[in-house]
């Protein structure tokens, strides 16, 4: 019996978030995610999907001929098959990025994925589920993700950095919630404050539009 993923969609695009923002990726998106943040843009991802084999992923990653995938979702980790996927992309060469929510655990991910995890502000309505022990088996490589929706989120993203050590640890990223909070804000609180994060924007979405998908 072939190991399976439940999958959404496979498709290629510019990578709109992350250090690797601007480069050319293949994403995969899995289904199924057990959170429901408030400003969630990929519900669409909690129920639909179709199962597909490791190989056939991996064909069709391979097929649009870019060295960047990305392994996204819905939160990848709750299918035990994304384990095993993710080694046998790394095996390939190819530069393997791993988007997770932080609420599952991220010790048994390959050593070479590259993660980027989410740590759930006040807004999402999901703070409570962040598994603080995934922090200690992040590496330089890794990212920390912050969707910030107002000032208390930033506040508080802020008492997170200073409380863990987040910026000797590995990337900070701050993004702003799509039409909740202007970048312009978020800019000069982090310029006002000396933090040494970066900055993001969904890319994707001033390209295509904020409804698009499969970009």
């Amino acid at each position: 019996m072939p190991e399976t993923l439940i999958v959404n969609e496979i498709f290629h695009s510019i990578q709109g978030e992350s250090t690797y923002a601007g480069l050319p990726c293949v994403f995969v998106r899995l289904t199924g995610c057990r959170l429901r943040c408030a400003w969630c843009d990929t519900a669409y991802a909690f129920d639909e999907g179709v199962a597909m084999s490791l190989d056939e992923i991996i064909f069709k990653v391979r097929a649009h001929g870019f060295p960047l995938v990305e392994i996204t979702g819905g939160e990848p980790l709750l299918q035990p098959n994304v384990l095993p996927l993710l080694t046998r992309l790394c095996n390939l060469g190819l530069t393997v990025l791993l988007e997770t929510s932080g609420t599952e655990d991220i010790a048994n991910v390959d050593p070479r994925v590259i993660k980027i995890m989410d740590l759930k502000s006040p807004s999402s309505g999901e703070s409570a589920q962040n598994r603080c022990a995934n922090l200690r088996h992040l590496t330089a490589k890794d990212e920390i993700k912050f969707v910030l929706a107002d000032r208390a989120d930033y506040d508080w993203a802020k008492h997170q950095l200073a409380e863990h050590d987040l910026g000797n640890r590995c990337a900070i990223l701050f993004s702003p919630v799509w039409g909740k909070l202007p970048l312009k804000t978020l800019a000069e609180w982090i310029l006002a404050d000396h933090l040494t994060v970066r900055l993001q924007t969904q890319r994707q979405k001033h390209i295509w539009g904020p409804d698009t998908r499969g970009v």
